[in-house]
């Protein structure tokens, strides 16, 4: 059973649900001195982002409880912000199966803050189809045999009839959204296999590709969804048999990117990002050799990065050979393989809230926003995977799964230039990450409880201390100043 969103979404949602209780706001508007407040979910989820009664601030001393030592001081990186990818599915169930009131309504509870928003600050968007779309397509489509270096039949009409007018509405609500876009394919006539499925893109095609991808940053641009981080190739050593992709291996992307994509995009002053990667902490050595090349890191921004396989500690080991190397987190999807509520929430949290920013993601992006009861659409892929969401596409009903509240126990908090400050990575049974936000300095700890019985964390701060009690297997967010 899922979460009902009209459980947790501001006042205008709970209206078209027929709710009529005012929602706790996402933070007290302004945050009183003296007083801590804590967010509590529960893997039985009698408690969902519930906001628990203010909790004393008193001088620093002797107390009960687990050390939670924060230290402003020992600053780290800023952040982006936390969201999801608005694949052609999501943008479909979205934008053509919910009536415009309450899709407006949901909007707003996602990308705005206040009151009771999730505040989501990043979007990832696909370049062209991915598995979750339900043709196989990209932006520049010609008939087999012939070739389109002058991008004469160039369009993004796909992407106007949901994904645009989406992206547009999030970014009216949410002016700091930042949107980061990744390729599943190059067009197919780039391509050594001549199909959006499988093979490589081909020597001759470099700066046919290049010119493509500046076209699609240039067309969304225009549209009013501007790109700000662009991954030259999603899953680059992934060549899926039943979906778009393409194998890019290092060398290659060093060259696409040193010797034509980066140089194009300065020649015509674009301020979009390049990131190498996109794929799996597994491999932390492909990204390493593209960062070597020279020419290559001249162009790039950064470092992006996938669950599926490794651990998230590559993340820092990529970052520490190259500390000035910008870190996302951008896919992560949750399924049916895993169905326990509270195991995937703790997992979550720990792994891609807690772990990947404290190995120097400036944000972090989980798959799917939105997919319907069936998993889809989706052609090819997966065929269990689950949603940030669930649109009940006959019922027109939303949920939100624990994948939301991942998000949320940070997106609502942590606000984009926040950064990221000392706390401990594991105490006890309890993992922690801080952050201080740059607007009104409050500070924002999220915990994990892996414990079988609830735990009390002392948290100690600038000669200030309080005690929270957090749940046998439940996550935390705390906000003070």
């Amino acid at each position: 059973m899922r979460a009902d969103l009209c459980a947790i979404l501001p006042l205008a949602l709970l209206a078209a649900c027929g709710r009529t209780m005012q929602p706790a706001a996402a933070r007290p508007e302004p945050l009183p001195a003296g007083i801590a407040h804590a967010w509590i979910t529960t893997p039985d989820r009698q408690h969902l982002l519930e906001r628990q009664a203010g909790i004393p601030i008193a001088r620093a001393g002797d107390a009960g409880g687990i050390p939670i030592d924060v230290d402003t001081a020992q600053q780290f990186q800023s952040m982006v912000g936390f969201g999801a990818a608005l694949t052609d599915a999501s943008a479909e169930l979205l934008q053509q199966r919910l009536p415009s009131a309450r899709r407006d309504s949901l909007l707003r509870a996602l990308f705005g803050r206040d009151p009771g928003g999730a505040g989501f600050d990043m979007l990832r968007v696909t370049v062209g189809a991915s598995d979750f779309s339900r043709t196989f397509f990209t932006y520049d489509d010609v008939p087999a045999d012939t070739r389109d270096d002058a991008m004469a039949h160039f369009t993004i009409d796909s992407a106007r009839a949901s994904v645009l007018p989406l992206l547009r509405r999030a970014i009216a609500i949410n002016p700091r959204l930042t949107l980061i876009a990744a390729p599943w394919s190059a067009p197919a006539w780039m391509k050594s296999s001549g199909s959006l499925v499988t093979g490589t893109l081909r020597d001759d095609a470099r700066p046919a590709y290049a010119t493509y991808l500046r076209r699609v940053v240039e067309a969304f641009a225009a549209e009013g969804a501007p790109i700000a981080y662009l991954t030259v190739q999603n899953e680059p050593h992934n060549e899926p048999k039943d979906y778009p992709g393409m194998r890019l291996d290092a060398a290659q992307r060093a060259t696409f990117i040193g010797q034509h994509l980066g140089p194009l995009f300065a020649r015509h002053g674009l301020r979009t990002r390049l990131l190498d990667w996109d794929h799996n902490w597994d491999e932390p050595g492909s990204p390493l050799q593209v960062l070597g090349d020279s020419a290559a890191r001249r162009h790039l921004a950064g470092v992006a990065w996938h669950c599926y396989a490794g651990d998230v500690s590559a993340q820092s080991r990529v970052h520490d050979a190259h500390p000035d190397t910008e870190v996302f987190f951008t896919e992560c999807a949750g399924g049916d393989w895993a169905p326990d509520f509270g195991d995937n929430l703790r997992w979550n949290v720990k792994t891609l809230i807690i772990g990947a920013t404290r190995h120097w993601a400036r944000g972090v992006t989980l798959w799917n926003l939105a997919l319907d009861e069936q998993h889809g659409p989706h052609r090819g892929g997966c065929n269990d995977c689950r949603g940030v969401l669930t649109v009940d596409a006959q019922r027109g009903t939303v949920s939100a799964n624990e994948e939301y509240y991942a998000l949320a126990h940070a997106s609502r908090f942590v606000r984009p230039g926040a950064v990221r400050i000392a706390s401990p990575a594991s105490a006890g049974d309890l993992s922690t990450v801080a952050f201080r936000n740059a607007d009104d300095h409050s500070l924002v700890l999220i915990a994990v409880n892996d414990g079988t019985t609830a735990r009390q964390a002392r948290v100690r701060a600038a000669g200030q201390q309080f005690t929270v009690s957090i749940p046998a297997g439940a996550v935390a967010t705390v906000v003070w100043r």
